[in-house]
């Protein structure tokens, strides 16, 4: 294992995912459900999933596509939506 590449990665989620929609959501299920252990449980299976699904639709996009086309795609679709989100269209 690449451990450069690991904690580059781990960083990079760690601060992307901070206080974002994900964390208010097990916070409000965590407080409602007054079961935090199952919330954490529920949140760590869902996020592996779509983890699994993101890495296995970029490392197959990885092998057609530039790594640049990806991340400006990437980059223009964030833009996108922040300002549909500005402008109360998402």
């Amino acid at each position: 294992m690449d451990l450069k590449i690991f904690f580059a990665t781990f960083t990079a989620v760690f601060f992307a995912e901070m206080a974002d929609k994900t964390q208010m959501v097990g916070i409000g299920m965590a407080s409602k459900s007054a079961k935090p252990l199952t919330v954490f449980f529920g949140s760590v299976c869902a996020y592996m999933i779509i983890t699994a699904v993101s890495v296995l639709i970029g490392a197959t996009l990885g092998k057609y596509i530039k790594p640049e086309i990806i991340k400006y795609c990437g980059a223009s679709l964030f833009i996108i939506l922040g300002v549909l989100m500005l402008f109360g269209k998402l």
